[in-house]
C-alpha cells in the first residue's frame, strides 16, 4: 500500500476550429504524475462529441493516428486516471459522456465523492444504469438530472452541487458551452488560463497550462462555477461559502514542482519542508540527498539550512512510473526494485540523510534504506517532509484503512526506524504543516495527519464499495 496520485483533469475553449485534440494531448501529458492507470480526450465539433480513451499512458493511448483520428473542434476535455473509487477498467476510463434528452454532456473528475454511495442507490432505485463503479458516474447523473429541470447546465451544475459531497474539481462540456467547478471546501486544485488565440484552457495544475502554451490566469475558487462560451467567461458564486482548505499533500507529493497552486509554488513549498526538518531534526551527516522526485526539493532545502552537501544519491529509470501508481502490490514492489538504483560513489562510507515526502506502509522506505546499505553507507538517517500518517482519506489520496499504515502499527518513531533499518527518523511536525506555503489563498486539509475532517466521512468505505455491493 502506497500513497497513489488522484486524477487530472483539462478543458480548452476556443473560438475558432482547429487541432484541439493536440492541445488536450500536450496539457494531459504534463498532468501523467497524477495518474497512469488510463487517459481519454473527448472533442466537441458543433456539437458533436468524438472521443478516444484506453488503458495506459498518454503517450501510449496516443499516438499520431490515434489523435489525427479525433475531429478538429474547439472544445476538448481531458483526464488521467488512477482509480480511488471504482476498479481500474475500461467502462471507468474517463472523460464520461451522457446522451440526454436535452443533449450530450461529457465530464472529468478529479477528487472522490463521500456520498456516491447513497446518490447511486438512490439513481439506480429510479431506474437508472450505470455502466461503471466510480463515482464520477454518479456526479454525471446528478447533473443530468438537475439539468431536466433547469433552463442551463451551468444552473445544473451549480444545483448539483448541494447534493454532492466531497472532493472535486471538474471539467464538464456541452454542445456549445465548457464549465470548470470545483468543491466548496476546495480540496482540488483547478485553474484557468488564457490560450495564445483568444480562448481558454482549464487545467489541475498550471503547468499543463504552460504545456499548452497558455497564460495562467487564476485558480477557480472554491466552490465557484466557471462557464466559457461563445460570449466569453461568466462565473457562479452561489457556492462560495468560505476561504477553503487544499489538501497539503498537494504541495508535499501530488503536484509537479513547476506548478503554482493557490498562489503558492510547490517547489518552494517542498524547500521550506526540509528546512523545517533540518531546524527540528538535526543530524551529523557527510551528504543530504533526495528520493526522486518529490524528495528532491525537500532534501535541497534541508542541504541549505543544516549545511550539508547536497548530493545525487540514486539514479531513477525514467522508463518507469512512480511505484506509487500501480494498483497492485506486487506490481509497486517490482517497480521498487528496478525504478532506483545508488551512486555508490557519493554513498560508500559516508552518513546519509535521506530525505523523502512520506512513509505509509513502510515497505518501500526498507527496500530503498538496503540499497544505501549496499552501496556502502556508513550511516542512514531519514527525514519524512510530511507528519506521520494515521488516518484514512476520504477526498481522493487512496489511503482508505488504517491498518496497514506504519505509524498505527507501531507506538513511537523510534520504533519505526528500527522497522526500516535506519539509524534516525524524523517526521515533519502536524503544527509546521500550515507554514509550507504561507502566501496560499487557501487553508489545508490534513485529515490524513490529524483525524480533523472538513466534511463528514462517509458512511461507506473502500475502493471498491460498488463491487462489493453488486457482488452480494
Amino acid at each position: 500500500m502506497g500513497i497513489h496520485e488522484e486524477c487530472g483533469v483539462i478543458g480548452i475553449y476556443e473560438p475558432r476550429t482547429g487541432d484541439i485534440a493536440h492541445d488536450a494531448y500536450l496539457g494531459l501529458y504534463a498532468l501523467q504524475h497524477r495518474g497512469q492507470e488510463s487517459c481519454g480526450i473527448v472533442v466537441c465539433d458543433d456539437g458533436v462529441f468524438c472521443e478516444a480513451k484506453d488503458m495506459g499512458l498518454v503517450s501510449e493511448v496516443f499516438d499520431e493516428s490515434r489523435l489525427r483520428s479525433l475531429s478538429t473542434g474547439n472544445m476538448a476535455i481531458g483526464h488521467v486516471r488512477y482509480s480511488t473509487t471504482g476498479t481500474n477498467s475500461y467502462a471507468n476510463i474517463q472523460p464520461l459522456t451522457v446522451r440526454h434528452t436535452k443533449g450530450n454532456l461529457a465530464i472529468a473528475h478529479n477528487g472522490n465523492l463521500v456520498n456516491s454511495y447513497e446518490l447511486r442507490h438512490d439513481f439506480e432505485l429510479s431506474g437508472a444504469i450505470f455502466r461503471g463503479t466510480s463515482d464520477t458516474e454518479a456526479m454525471a447523473y446528478t447533473i443530468v438530472s438537475e439539468r431536466l429541470r433547469v433552463g442551463s447546465t451551468s444552473a445544473a451544475v451549480i444545483n448539483a452541487m448541494k447534493r454532492i459531497k466531497g472532493a472535486y474539481s471538474c471539467v464538464v462540456m456541452t454542445a456549445t458551452k465548457l464549465i470548470a467547478f470545483r468543491d466548496e471546501i476546495g480540496f482540488r486544485p483547478l485553474c484557468i488560463g488564457r490560450t495564445a488565440s483568444g480562448g481558454y484552457a482549464v487545467a489541475s495544475e498550471s503547468c499543463a497550462l504552460d504545456a499548452m502554451g497558455a497564460r495562467f490566469v487564476r485558480d477557480i475558487a472554491p466552490g465557484e462555477v466557471v462557464e466559457i462560451g461563445e460570449d466569453g467567461i461568466s462565473t457562479f458564486t452561489d457556492n462560495c461559502k468560505n476561504r477553503g482548505r487544499i489538501c497539503v499533500f498537494e504541495y508535499i507529493y501530488f503536484a509537479r514542482p513547476d506548478s503554482v497552486i493557490e498562489g503558492a509554488s510547490v517547489h518552494e513549498a517542498r524547500q521550506k519542508a526540509g528546512e523545517l526538518l533540518a531546524k527540528k531534526h538535526p543530524v551529523d551527516a557527510d551528504i543530504v540527498i533526495g528520493v526522486p522526485d518529490s524528495g528532491i526539493d525537500a532534501a535541497l532545502g534541508y542541504a541549505k539550512e543544516s549545511g550539508i552537501p547536497f548530493g545525487l544519491g540514486f539514479v531513477k529509470n525514467k522508463y518507469i512510473g512512480r511505484s506509487f501508481i500501480e494498483p497492485d502490490g506486487a506490481s509497486r514492489r517490482d517497480a521498487v526494485n528496478i525504478k532506483l538504483n545508488a551512486i555508490k560513489s557519493n554513498i560508500e562510507g559516508k552518513r546519509v540523510v535521506m530525505v523523502d515526502d512520506s512513509i505509509v506502509r513502510g515497505t518501500t522506505s526498507e527496500k530503498i534504506v538496503r540499497l544505501l546499505r549496499r552501496a556502502g553507507a556508513r550511516e542512514v538517517h531519514i527525514r519524512i517532509s510530511s507528519p506521520p500518517f494515521r488516518f484514512p482519506c476520504y477526498f481522493g489520496t487512496d489511503i482508505d484503512s488504517q491498518e496497514n499504515l506504519i505509524a498505527c502499527k507501531y507506538k513511537s518513531v523510534k520504533e519505526i526506524a528500527k522497522s526500516i533499518g535506519v539509524d534516525s527518523l524524523g517526521y515533519l511536525e502536524l503544527s509546521d504543516v500550515h507554514h509550507l506555503a504561507e502566501t496560499s489563498s487557501c487553508g489545508f486539509c490534513d485529515g490524513c495527519f490529524s483525524g480533523n475532517y472538513p466534511v463528514n466521512p462517509p458512511r461507506f468505505t473502500g475502493k471498491d464499495r460498488f463491487e462489493e455491493r453488486i457482488h452480494k
